[in-house]
């Protein structure tokens, strides 16, 4: 049995001041909702913006460096032991000196168009960074690790695999420049490595030597080698979606704006809100008035059914 409800001075009576004191509550966090969304929306569009602008400057750099004409290493990397400015990425340049095939380490998960594939990253002893140039040799004694392509995993990539030796002896190598990679905190099997980081990659190959600390994609060896490795790709010149995407949160910044201003709006000055009733002096609220209800107009079942019961009546009366 439910209890009735309590009457009189027990009841909760909203005055119409309480109901416009709860409609703006409602508008202000409307209102704080909507300025939060823009917010976050507007930093990330910047966010997306500035990534198109990175991947823009990235492709501007291969476009003017993949397909220039190589010159010598040490004319592009005059400290070896320095970084590779983003600028001479994509590089092409000469070096002379002698593969250390022994040493030959395994760069794992680099897939080839979807195919698992190793890379083959071999140690180059290099000889001279400046064989065009007249003069002694010039960074003699230093390695410089050189991706030489690509080799299938096999199945599984379980077993051994058999990778193409370099050529022997000394040799000149035209390689396009690539700044080293972070070293790798995975452990990864004996001369094998996670990423193209030369110490690393040296440690992993047994080679104790001071290295480059930029490494070479292979693109010509002279004297060629026996077999050629898989080639290695083209660097990727699509801009993405970066810059779509930071409209479109900038769309969203703004839209989202004005739906909860629009809302907020409504809730301030009551539009769309149910109606209130009038108080009573007393404070009360009015009752209702009564709204007329419209008859139905009679069917044509009904119209029959009438005119049937009066022809009755009338042959009673008779």
């Amino acid at each position: 049995m439910t209890a009735a409800p309590p009457a009189g001075d027990d009841v909760l009576r909203l005055t119409p001041a309480d109901l416009r004191a709860d409609a703006r509550r409602r508008a202000l966090g409307l209102l704080v909702v909507g300025l939060v969304v823009a917010v976050v929306c507007t930093f990330l569009g910047r966010w997306q913006w500035h990534r198109h602008v990175a991947r823009d400057a990235a492709i501007a750099v291969v476009e003017a460096n993949y397909a220039a004409e190589p010159v010598d290493l040490a004319d592009v990397v005059p400290d070896p032991a320095a970084a590779l400015p983003d600028a001479d990425a994509w590089r092409s340049v000469v070096v002379q000196g002698r593969y250390l095939p022994g040493s030959t380490v395994l760069l794992r998960n680099r897939p080839v168009d979807g195919t698992p594939a190793y890379h083959a990253l071999v140690p180059l002893l290099v000889t001279d960074a400046a064989p065009g140039a007249f003069g002694p040799p010039v960074d003699a004694g230093r390695v410089l690790v050189v991706d030489r392509g690509w080799v299938p995993t096999g199945s599984d990539g379980s077993a051994d695999v058999d990778v193409p030796a370099p050529p022997a002896g000394d040799v000149t190598v035209t390689v396009r420049l690539r700044p080293g990679e972070r070293p790798s905190t995975r452990t990864a099997p004996d001369r094998q490595a996670h990423a193209i980081a030369p110490a690393q990659v040296l440690a992993a190959g047994g080679v104790d030597a001071p290295p480059y600390a930029a490494y070479g994609a292979v693109v010509r060896e002279v004297p060629a080698p026996d077999e050629v490795l898989g080639t290695l790709a083209a660097p990727s010149t699509d801009p993405g979606s970066h810059l779509s995407y930071a409209f479109q949160w900038w769309v969203f910044a703004a839209g989202g704006l004005v739906a909860f201003s629009v809302s907020a709006r409504r809730e301030w000055t009551g539009v769309g809100g149910p109606p209130v009733a009038p108080a009573t002096p007393d404070g009360t609220p009015a009752p209702a008035a009564r709204v007329p209800r419209t008859r139905r107009a009679r069917g044509r079942d009904e119209i029959d059914e009438d005119a049937e019961i009066d022809a009755q009546e009338a042959a009673r009366r008779r």
